[in-house]
């Protein structure tokens, strides 16, 4: 037997409504100061698009007079990696190693202090024994110090000369002074008086040439400081290039690149989905309330919440960006929940006859416990999310949180303020309205009662049901496909080319440009960031400049990039284009088109991209890729990203083109590169390692219509058919990441499910019911997951955490039901009578807060305005979920409840009832 388990004293000591009854005016006051530190906090909350991460990273540059990588390899990169590895925080360990130079990476763990990993490596390799004449560079990086804003520069005299200096005199100073800004780098400027390269110098003439829509022009490049807010920044850039406008006769500035436009647009939409889900989750408590007076107390709910939930996040330094206002959003018809389920209960007991004291104090006693269940638990998932670690954590701690705060200042709404206005605004007397409603439901109601005693009698079909459409949801997970983070339509974007190095022979030329033009070189990288271009290549070793010499012009890479434009620009989609040609590490063949799209356009940006792949011209020796603006700064690796491991070099080269060959063959992949493969008859150029063994490393980006799950399960495949004996496989880019994320939401599930089960056992103080509630909760996931099939929603990251927040809300309406359920077994009513009572007693608040809950989602669902593809995924499944799990829930709880009460009978209390 089973002790029941809602004693009295449980009850009253969830029953705060009966203090903030009797000091009703302190808990007014108490929520008016609530309110004013929330408006206090708001104002202090800057906009963002993500949350600030930081990954830290150390670069150790060391050149020596070493002729071969080989040599180099064994005389410095080993050395240096064996000494560096067992470092604490150490993530992984890059390096790219030419003749005579080498560079190792070190990436920290996110939250790693920069500052004290930059010493230690500096004590570390201070202390090794290094090669005579070798120099060595300790550069410590921080990706957030990232360029915030561009603006072209043109006169219209076409005097480059004279506007230079001009720029340099007047515009780039007063850029300077501002808050926030690290440096700015003029962009645009050539070193006619440099010497040429030689094998001492390696330095070609460095600088690079700027065009803006076609035409020659200067530029200035602001890099923000790393805990500087990017669109506080920008707006001071702005504000400061307006007065610099007014003073400068015939100079035009021209906003030529910048991510605060999308920031600014992508944080407004989601507030606009945020005002709609506030609109329409108070729209909808009218006609099942139909009265206006208890709708208002329950929609105060909402803004009070949301006012408390703005304390917390000023606490926690949050920022008002995608993920926090999107949990906002989320959270909207969540926090209604328990006013709703509050405020109907007293109305119940005001049509019962009763007056609004004494309703409130009888509804709030009966309802305390139900409603602190439900908003503990639904705690009990969301603050695991918060205390997640590294990358994931750091990107989801402001989610979590977030809604925590917002679910419990909701709980302390409905328990304290809700019933203090019920009192004061409800009248004794029903209205003619409510009797109206009341008949309204009791058809409802009745066709209800009537499939839960049917259910009540055949109890195997329900659970065949049950388990039935748990097993079809489960079966759906091979049709939808996986992804990480869905494809943006920012609306910009980066053609990034290689040209060819005409002066250096065959092979050797392959080799140089595989140093210069891929992404997955690290080292060379992560120096061009140190040097803020921020373009995502990898840049050239002074050896290996020196090997091209420099009889390369700058004026052959001009040539390609005026070709690339020609066709860039055709395209009626295409506002702007702005190149960069050449950089200032000495790299003339690079360049980079930063491409804008119009803002009002009928096509994609990944359809221009595609339309792109395919219209660039396909000049000799010249290789482009078409790369994505990075959400976070993660390096500049593509997408997809595979690493292949071994020691001899020869096998990994061969495995890598012949991996490469056959996934260039596929369909929807795209700028298929590869980095660190050796050219054995020239000599070993370039050699890249990864955690201390070799590496060659194949990136791709992807088209509109491939995801990220499937291309990765493909490459794999295509890669295991090609791989000799001693080469391993390793995922990289946001391959890796996808993987992570889904190996840590496992474990936070888990965890999440394991503190529902003990929050339900201390509260209920049984283990039975919370078994029954706990059974609510796969019910959601066949809804979720034919919603994400049926609107062709990626399986990944953002719709992962509304599987997590489903969890979170769906057992609500089981312990409606069950507390209900109990309170009446305890009041002397016989089981089966109970549960064809408490059913239809509670429908309403569920098909109230499901109703407030879905239409909510309706605005983030929808998928408007920029950024909705991270933020329609979520609210799919959450409606999805939460359709099926009330559905289902209404029937499934009471048979189970009742299946298990026959296993495990109860014994009822002396006292209770």
């Amino acid at each position: 037997m089973v002790k029941t388990n809602n004693s009295e004293s449980a009850r009253e000591s969830f029953n705060i409504s009966k203090l903030a009854i009797k000091f009703s005016w302190l808990t007014v006051c108490f929520w008016i100061g609530i309110a004013v530190a929330g408006v206090l906090a708001l104002s202090s909350l800057k906009y963002a698009l993500f949350p600030d991460i930081t990954f830290p990273v150390v670069v150790v540059n060391v050149q020596a007079p070493l002729t071969s990588a080989l040599d180099t390899e064994e005389k410095l990169t080993k050395p240096l990696e064996e000494s560096l590895k067992s470092l604490v925080g150490l993530e992984d360990i890059r390096s790219s190693t030419y003749p005579g130079q080498t560079a190792v990476v070190s990436s920290f763990v996110v939250g790693t202090n920069l500052e004290t990993a930059t010493n230690k490596i500096s004590q570390i390799v201070n202390q090794l024994n290094l090669p005579k004449n070798a120099t060595k560079k300790i550069i410590p990086l921080n990706l957030n110090e990232s360029a915030a804003v561009s603006y072209a520069i043109e006169s219209s005299s076409g005097k480059i000369d004279n506007l230079r200096q001009l720029v340099k005199d007047k515009i780039v100073p007063s850029i300077a002074k501002l808050p926030g800004v690290l440096k700015v780098s003029l962009l645009g400027e050539v070193s006619t008086n440099a010497p040429p390269a030689t094998a001492t110098n390696g330095l070609p003439p460095a600088g690079t040439l700027i065009r803006f829509n076609g035409k020659q022009a200067l530029a200035f490049q602001v890099i923000k400081k790393g805990d500087a807010n990017t669109l506080e920044v920008v707006n001071r850039v702005e504000k400061e290039v307006q007065q610099l406008r007014s003073g400068l006769k015939d100079v035009t500035l021209t906003l030529a690149a910048t991510q605060a436009e999308y920031i600014r647009n992508a944080t407004h939409s989601t507030i606009d989905a945020l005002i709609e889900a506030i609109i329409l989750s108070i729209v909808v408590i009218f006609p099942f309330l139909w009265n206006w007076q208890a709708t208002l107390i329950s929609a105060l709910a909402i803004p009070i919440s949301l006012l408390g939930t703005f304390i917390v996040m000023a606490i926690y330094g949050f920022n008002l960006e995608t993920i926090t206002l999107l949990a906002l959003a989320l959270v909207i018809g969540s926090i209604v929940d328990d006013a709703i389920v509050d405020v109907e209960n007293i109305m119940r007991h005001i049509e019962e006859g009763k007056t609004p004291r004494e309703a409130a104090l009888i509804a709030t006693n009966e309802i305390g416990l139900t409603v602190t269940a439900a908003t503990l638990t639904a705690v009990a998932v969301f603050l695991p999310i918060g205390l997640m670690g590294g990358v994931i954590g750091q990107f989801f701690k402001p989610f979590g949180i977030t809604v925590s705060a917002a679910m419990l200042t909701s709980l302390l709404v409905a328990r304290t303020l809700s019933p203090v206005l019920a009192i004061y605004w409800l009248k004794a007397k029903p209205s003619s309205s409510p009797q109206k409603q009341s008949k309204i439901w009791l058809e409802f109601d009745q066709a209800y009662r009537n499939l839960l005693a049917w259910s009540l009698q055949h109890r195997l079909i329900v659970v065949g049901l049950a388990i039935s459409s748990l097993i079809a949801g489960l079966a759906l997970i091979p049709l939808i496909p996986k992804g990480f983070i869905p494809k943006l339509d920012r609306g910009e974007f980066n053609i990034v080319y290689t040209a060819p190095l005409p002066s250096v022979p065959g092979d050797l030329a392959q080799g140089v440009q595989g140093g210069l033009g891929q992404p997955g070189g690290q080292a060379g990288q992560m120096e061009q960031m140190e040097q803020e271009d921020k373009l995502g290549n990898s840049s050239l070793s002074a050896a290996a400049l020196a090997a091209a010499s420099s009889s390369i012009p700058l004026n052959d890479s001009l040539d390609v990039a005026k070709k690339l434009e020609e066709v860039v620009r055709k395209l009626p989609a295409v506002a702007t284009v702005f190149t960069t040609v050449g950089s200032r590490e000495g790299e003339p063949n690079k360049g980079t088109l930063y491409v804008k799209l119009k803002a009002e356009r009928e096509v994609k940006t990944a359809e221009v991209q595609d339309q792109l792949r395919a219209a660039l011209p396909k000049l000799a020796g010249v290789t482009t890729s078409i790369e994505d603006i990075q959400f976070v700064d993660t390096g500049g690796q593509k997408p997809l990203q595979i690493a292949l491991q071994g020691d001899d070099l020869k096998a990994l080269t061969t495995a890598a083109k012949a991996v490469k060959a056959r996934i260039e063959k596929i369909s929807g992949f795209a700028d298929v590169t590869i980095t660190g493969a050796s050219h054995q008859q020239d000599g070993i150029l370039q050699i890249e390692r990864l955690n201390n063994q070799r590496v060659v490393y194949i990136g791709a980006n992807l088209g509109q219509n491939l995801t990220l799950g499937n291309a990765t399960d493909q490459v794999v495949a295509e890669a295991k058919a090609v791989m000799p004996a001693g080469v391993s496989l390793n995922l990289g880019g946001d391959s890796a990441r996808q993987n992570q994320v889904f190996g840590s939401f496992g474990t936070t599930l888990g965890l999440s499910a394991l503190c529902i089960i003990v929050v339900l056992i201390w509260l209920f103080k049984s283990w039975v019911d919370p078994i029954v509630i706990g059974l609510s909760l796969p019910l959601a996931v066949v809804g979720a997951l034919l919603a994400l099939l049926f609107t062709k929603s990626d399986f990944g990251m953002i719709s992962l955490i509304g599987f997590v927040f489903l969890l979170g809300i769906t057992n609500k309406n089981a312990i409606l039901i069950v507390d209900y359920i109990n309170q009446l077994r305890d009041s002397g009513l016989e089981r089966t009578e109970a549960i064809l009572k408490a059913g239809p007693v509670r429908l309403r608040p569920i098909m109230m807060t499901t109703a407030a809950t879905i239409l909510g989602m309706v605005p983030i669902a929808l998928g408007l305005g920029a950024g909705s593809e991270l933020r329609s995924p979520m609210a799919v499944s959450i409606a999805g979920g939460l359709v099926s799990s009330t559905i289902l829930s209404l029937f499934v709880v009471p048979v189970f409840y009742a299946i298990l009460d026959d296993w495990f009978p109860r014994k009822k209390v002396k006292g209770n009832g």
